[in-house]
Formats: structure tokens, C-alpha cells, sequence
């Protein structure tokens, strides 16, 4: 079964992502590609990567351009995805790379958003415990944020488990700049980035910050408190996240590596890094691959896990497309069997 699979926004650092796996996919013919105020143009002069695809002719976001295809993936600005999804038929597979449809609770999404909540989507973050049986078979599916998927993979395990205790949670992600998105913005220039890290969205303000709560709670089944600072790495792509947490007392060290190793050990993506080797952002570079280690400091009484993940991937495009292989009875790595870049 070939799929006619359409891809929006596709001018952008994520719509580039989602096409650039797609065309490694066997089983997909790439249709409609669309972008905004970029339509018209060839995709070769927004995204010269993307050789097999040079050609051809971004079209306008609209419906209209969107229906007959089996497949949509939506790589819009968040709050542009819910207005389209809606009017698409419901036997499209609608796959939102935004975060118009992630939060279960609309008070979150309007706090931190500012408009109306769209509804929840299954989310397609499979390793997550229930995750993955959710998206068999749906039609519309949530593709996480970037800072989520690293965090939810790190601390989720420890909580599935009942290790961790819920309270006290301090999470920092250093990002590369593509997590912006690719519009311009001053302060994300070559010359204000090179050779210098800053943290932004610090206090709690970050809008993936709801999501991680989110994703963590329904792990360990009580409310979950987190510390969330990004912080912006001189990098264009990949996620190093560092979280910390206290586990629970009488709890052994070796019981604490059993929780991440058993929750792992069946993932082809995910990977328990043997003791001793840390996590590199190089070493997923293009890949769909998460890797971490973890460490107990009983001194502080806490865990840490360092978890690297391509943004852009298996914090993107990977992510949605490892879904949608998944929601259509495919083979869950089919297209995703690219490893890491090195060096």
C-alpha cells in the first residue's frame, strides 16, 4: 500500500524535516507540498537539500490544496493547525507537528497560548507507557515538542516505575537554534549564537513546560511538579537535556537502572546507554535514535539522566513519521533507519 501524503509549512526547519525523511520512505508518494507567504516558489530555493524535490512548486496552505490525500502532516505556527485540521475529512490520517492539540487540559493551553483549546489528540511519543497503543489506527495524532520528548523519555521510566518521587523535578535542555523555528529573529543571528549559551523561558514560562507536567503525571499517576530552564547551545540542531529528581527512600541503585533498562530494552529508538558513556548531540545528529545515561547521586539523594536527541528529528519529523507508521500498520521503523552522523 502506497500513501498519497501531503506535507504543510514546508519551507520551514520541521516541514523540511518531515520531507526530507518521507523521501527514504518505500511505501509513501509525496504530494501536495505547501507553504504561506513562500508559495509559488521552488522548494530547491528554501530547501536546497532536498534534491529530489527541488522541482517542484510550494502551494498555498489551504484546504482545498490539503484534501485527497491520505496523509497530512501539519508543520504550521502553533495555533494555525486547529482551523485546517477541522475541515479536513476524518478519514485523512492529520498529523499536527504544532502544539495546537497536545494538552489535555484547555486551561494550560490557554494560559500558556492565549486562545481557545483545540482538543486533545493520542500522542505520538510511542515509548511512552500506553503511548504507542493509542495511535494504532488513529486518524489524528500529536507530534510532541522537541523539549518534551527528551524529558518525557529521561524521567518517565523512573516515574512508570514508582522510583521517583513526584516533587522537586529540575529540568535543563540546552537547545540548538533550529528549535526556533526559521524565521528571522535577531538575537538567534550567526554572530549573537557563536561561542556563547543563553537561557531563555526561565521562572516556568515556557510553553512546553505544561506538556512535560502533562506527560510526567500521567507516567507516575499523581500531579508531578517541575523546574523547566531551556537554555540556547551554539549549535544548529540536537537536544542535550539534564534531569534531576529524587528517588524514593529505600530504593537501591541497581533497582533505579532496572527501571530505564527494562522500559528500554524492546525500543529500537531508545537506548540505556552502557555505564560509564554519556550522551553526545552528535552522536543522533539526523537520526530518529534517542540516547541517555543515567547516574544516582546518594549523597543528594537524586537520580540524573542526560538524554540526546535530534530536535528536528526524532524531536520532529521522526517522531511524526515514526507515528504515522504506526497508525497505518506499517513496520515502525520504515524510512527511519538512518544512525547517527559522525563526526
Amino acid at each position: 500500500m502506497n500513501l498519497r501524503v501531503a506535507v504543510s509549512g514546508a519551507s520551514g526547519y520541521a516541514g523540511g524535516e518531515v520531507l526530507r525523511i518521507l523521501t527514504s520512505h518505500p511505501q509513501v508518494e509525496i504530494g501536495s507540498i505547501t507553504a504561506h507567504s513562500n508559495a509559488g516558489q521552488k522548494l530547491g530555493s528554501l530547501q536546497p537539500h532536498l534534491h529530489a524535490l527541488a522541482d517542484r512548486v510550494l502551494e498555498p496552505t489551504e484546504v482545498e490544496v490539503l484534501r485527497g490525500h491520505d496523509v497530512v502532516f501539519l508543520a504550521l505556527p502553533h495555533g494555525a493547525s486547529a482551523e485546517i485540521a477541522a475541515e479536513l475529512p476524518d478519514d485523512t490520517l492529520v498529523i499536527d507537528a504544532g502544539a495546537d492539540h497536545r494538552l489535555e487540559d484547555s486551561a494550560m493551553w490557554e494560559k500558556f497560548y492565549g486562545s481557545p483549546h483545540a482538543g486533545t489528540w493520542p500522542y505520538g511519543l510511542p515509548e511512552l507507557p500506553g503511548a504507542r497503543e493509542k495511535l494504532v489506527d488513529a486518524k489524528r495524532i500529536a507530534v510532541p515538542g522537541c523539549y518534551p520528548t527528551g524529558s518525557l523519555l529521561g524521567l518517565a521510566p523512573g516515574f512508570s516505575a514508582g522510583v521517583l518521587q513526584p516533587d522537586d523535578v529540575v529540568i535543563v535542555a540546552a537547545s540548538g537554534t533550529s528549535g526556533a523555528g526559521k524565521s528571522l529573529k535577531p538575537h538567534l543571528l550567526g554572530s549573537e549564537v557563536m561561542g556563547g549559551m543563553s537561557p531563555y523561558g526561565v521562572g516556568g514560562m515556557h510553553r512546553h513546560t505544561p506538556e512535560i507536567i502533562q506527560g510526567l503525571s500521567n507516567a507516575a499517576g499523581e500531579a508531578v511538579s517541575i523546574s523547566f530552564t531551556p537554555t540556547l547551545a551554539p549549535m544548529s540542531r540536537g537536544i542535550l537535556t539534564t534531569a534531576t529528581a529524587k528517588y524514593k527512600p529505600g530504593v537501591d541503585a541497581a533497582t533505579i537502572r532496572e527501571a530505564w533498562e527494562s522500559a528500554y530494552q524492546n525500543e529500537q529508538f531508545v537506548h540505556v546507554l552502557p555505564e560509564g558513556q554519556w550522551p553526545s548531540t552528535k552522536s543522533v545528529l539526523g537520526s530518529n535514535h534517542a540516547v541517555m545515561q543515567l547516574a544516582v547521586d546518594e549523597a543528594a539523594g537524586r537520580v540524573i539522566i542526560v538524554v540526546a536527541v535530534d530536535n528536528l528529528t526524532k524531536g520532529t519529523g521522526g517522531g511524526a513519521v515514526q507515528s504515522m507508521n504506526i497508525a497505518m500498520g506499517f513496520a515502525e521503523e520504515t524510512g527511519l533507519l538512518a544512525q547517527g552522523v559522525a563526526p
